[in-house]
Parts: structure tokens; sequence; C-alpha cells
């Protein structure tokens, strides 16, 4: 079983930065697509960033710009580097590799 374990969520004000990193318990190479995707209360789970396994990146519109996806495949984790945080970005973060989900981790932008 595919375990993936994020970090790095948090309470920011609208304009700061995180990091979200999430570690796989598997090769990279044994996915097609690693990713990040978020939650807001009331919405729908909505993709963010996927990095393939050959190094494409995909970005929603909302993010271009803001929000990095990037990976250490040493060390089979990903990376999402957040920047000019907005209030609109606040939600639940989620892991994926393929069908495989992390349990999440919550970022807050609020003043």
């Amino acid at each position: 079983q595919v375990q993936l374990v994020e970090s790095g969520g948090g309470l920011v004000q609208p304009g700061g930065s995180l990091r979200l990193s999430c570690a796989v318990s598997r090769s990279y190479f044994s996915f097609n697509t690693m990713g990040w995707y978020r939650q807001a209360p009331g919405k729908e789970r909505e993709l963010v960033a996927i990095i393939t396994r050959y190094g494409g990146t995909t970005y929603t519109d909302s993010v271009k710009g803001r929000f990095t996806i990037s990976r250490d495949n040493a060390k089979n984790t990903i990376y999402l580097q957040m920047n000019s945080l907005k209030p609109e970005d606040t939600a639940v973060y989620y892991c994926n590799a393929d069908i495989n989900w992390g349990q999440g981790t919550q970022v807050t932008v609020s003043s």
C-alpha cells in the first residue's frame, strides 16, 4: 500500500508564503502523475498542480505565477511552493499520486 505523508500547512497572512511537502513510499517513477489538489469548505476538490513522471507540469489558472510544483527524485518527495498567498487559497491541500491520496494538510490565509 502506498503511503503519502504531507507536511507544511499552517496559517499565513495574505501575501505570505508556505511550502508543502509530500513524501511517498514508492519510487516517483511508479506513478504517471503526482500532484496537489485542494478542497475549500463547501466546494469540490480541485486540481492545483501536477508533475508527470518525466517532469512536465500543469497548474490551474488561479495559481499560475504564484505556485511552483517540484520533485526530489532521490527522496520520492514532491513540493508545492506557494507565494503571494490569497485568502481564496484557503483549503485543505491533498497530495496525490495516481489513485493514492494523502491525509490532507490545512492551509489558511488570513490576516
